[in-house]
């Protein structure tokens, strides 16, 4: 069974931080690309940033270029989304998911399994 539980989120202040974390297991990712998505109420989910498990190339969506970082941790099967500068229209419900071999990147419906999600609120 895989599993990918997000935790992390929270209320902040426009140029604040946050960090975010998903803790995956039930299987091996070695071959996946893990993402984060957003999205926002009456909004479509969003790409943020996608990262491979074998070789850490990240890809990031341009909103949050220069502003997010996204990293895994292989033995600790942790991936994490360091969220600075945050502005208000960074809020959303933020989801983890894993992406196996081939499929988009970018598009949430490339992505096999999914987290619940957690909230981040940015406040002005």
């Amino acid at each position: 069974q895989v599993q990918l539980v997000e935790s992390g989120g929270g209320l902040v202040q426009a140029g604040g931080s946050l960090r975010l974390y998903c803790a995956a297991s039930g299987r091996t990712f070695s071959n996946y690309a893990m993402g984060w998505f957003r999205q926002a109420p009456g909004a479509e989910r969003e790409f943020v940033a996608v990262i491979s498990w074998s070789d850490g190339n990240t890809y990031y969506a341009d909103s949050v270029k220069g502003r997010f970082t996204i990293s895994r941790d292989s033995a600790k099967k942790m991936v994490y989304l360091q969220m600075t500068s945050l502005k208000p229209e960074d809020t959303a419900v933020y989801y983890c998911a894993a992406r196996p071999p081939g499929r988009s990147y970018t598009s949430h419906r490339g992505y096999e399994y999914w987290g619940q999600g957690t909230q981040v609120t940015v406040s002005s």
